[in-house]
């Protein structure tokens, strides 16, 4: 095996435990990952973080599914409005600066990280 291949295996490790205990993962910790790990683009690390997301939430959604811990009503909700959001924020990201973009992640899991710990 290769060296960014077993980086890649072990970054999904890691971002599906925290998936599993947390509710987060791509984002938090598949984006900075790709890029301060695997010398992705911003760009890159969102999308192909994003590629993710689907098999680790379904596998995610099965165990707490299974363990009676989904609402399954509110989920539904979230996911017309995810679907949406997801498809606004993609086309957002392809055509801002890429540093801009990096800057914001940043300050979105700054103030996220704040907020949690008040």
């Amino acid at each position: 095996m290769n060296a960014a291949l077993i980086k890649a295996l072990a970054l999904g490790a890691v971002a599906g435990t925290v998936a599993g205990l947390f509710g987060v993962g791509g984002g938090v910790i598949v984006v900075p990952g790709l890029v301060l790990w695997m010398a992705l683009s911003q760009r890159e690390a969102s999308g192909t973080s994003t590629a993710t997301i689907v098999a680790s939430s379904a596998a995610a959604m099965l165990a707490f599914g299974i363990g009676g811990s989904v609402d399954w009503q509110a989920a539904g909700f979230i996911l017309i409005g995810s679907v949406v959001g997801a498809w606004g924020g993609a086309w957002i990201a392809e055509r801002v600066n890429e540093r801009l973009l990096a800057i914001t992640f940043a300050a979105v899991l700054a103030v996220a990280g704040i907020r949690m710990m008040i």
